[in-house]
């Protein structure tokens, strides 16, 4: 049974429901504005560049699965694989990650892989983010949270941790936002 969030997506053209929850967290934090150069890891389906095309921002994407159907720059390519940095240059205003491990549903494993792509992603963005760039980073409400909000803090001014409306309720995925990365 489809959610409300899912129909939706279908209904207006989107490849996924996690559109919605983008569209939530730019609205409260104003994080991507129009035009920026943002850089979407894990970006399988699709809905994220969708919606980032639709602020007619310069999209780059990096995934392990195709997204066919949209004019981005793509990497068909794992975040640990450094040679990611021989295509990304230090100049993004925005690095959106959705990325996610595959579900075990072992609790500890699931988390400590969850915690494990935060950091990758946390690592891509001190390499390539601009000074007073933005980060936004789905991870999951686990033990490690606090201590990966206190390492974000170190490399950006404001840092909040925020659920968006269009998480599932049961779900323990939530979002830190981290805005103006300065440089050390």
């Amino acid at each position: 049974m489809k959610d409300k969030h899912t129909l939706m997506a279908l209904r207006e053209g989107f490849l996924g429901r996690a559109v919605y929850k983008l569209k939530d967290i730019d609205k409260k934090f104003n994080l991507i504005k129009e035009g920026s150069k943002v850089l979407d890891l894990g970006c399988y389906p699709g809905s994220w560049v969708q919606y980032l095309l639709t602020l007619n921002c310069d999209v780059y994407g990096i995934d392990l699965r195709d997204v066919k159907g949209l004019k981005f720059r793509f990497m068909k390519k794992d975040v640990y694989d450094d040679s990611i940095f021989e295509e990304l240059k230090k100049d993004f205003d925005v690095i959106v990650s959705d990325l996610s491990p595959k579900i075990t549903g072992i609790k500890e494993l699931d988390y400590e892989r969850s915690i494990d792509l935060c950091y990758r992603a946390l690592f891509i963005a001190k390499k390539v983010l601009k000074s007073n760039g933005n980060f936004l980073v789905k991870i999951f409400d686990s033990p490690g949270l606090k201590k990966y909000i206190s390492d974000v803090s170190k490399s950006f001014r404001y840092v909040k941790v925020y659920k968006p409306k269009a998480s599932k309720k049961r779900s323990n995925e939530t979002y830190v936002i981290a805005k103006s990365k300065h440089n050390l």
